[in-house]
């Protein structure tokens, strides 16, 4: 297996919609995201502005999982990892990037919204990381994490 991990280009933007579709848990389709005004467009132009940086990881020259973080306010948007490649380090090594790429810009405080089920992946996930809850919910009804890097 041959793993890169490297800055996402407005070009990953369709393959990263695509890979959404397959993912385990909270998976969405390319019609479910545009409903949410998330296009191949869209996602491309704020990857290429630079207001959505993140990092995708590819395993043998195909995509198998992609982070991003929202720039103006230190989220973590979005962390998805096809099945196949769970439970290898991948999502781990995304999110680092991701969390070094915030801090960088400044923030000392992250967030994120995630499963409140302790059943699905992200919630120990998240928690095993070092993320604590902050108690809240977020409009989509995802449990609100926080993380101080440094």
């Amino acid at each position: 297996m041959s793993l890169l991990c490297r800055r996402a280009v407005p070009e990953d933007a369709a393959a990263c919609i695509t890979l959404r579709a397959r993912t385990r848990e909270n998976a969405f389709t390319e019609s479910e995201l545009a409903a949410l005004g998330i296009t191949r467009e869209s996602w491309a132009a704020q990857i290429r502005d630079g207001t959505l940086p993140g990092h995708v990881a590819m395993v043998d020259g195909d995509m198998a999982g992609y982070c991003f973080g929202e720039r103006d306010s230190g989220e973590v948007v979005v962390l998805a990892l096809l099945p196949e490649h769970e439970g290898r380090g991948i999502g781990r090594a995304l999110l680092q990037k991701v969390v070094g790429d915030l801090h960088a810009l400044g923030f000392a405080r992250l967030f994120l919204g995630c499963s409140a089920d302790p059943a699905s992946r992200s919630h120990g996930f998240y928690r095993h990381l070092g993320w604590r809850s902050t108690g809240t919910f977020d409009a989509a009804g995802d449990e609100v994490l926080e993380y101080f890097p440094g």
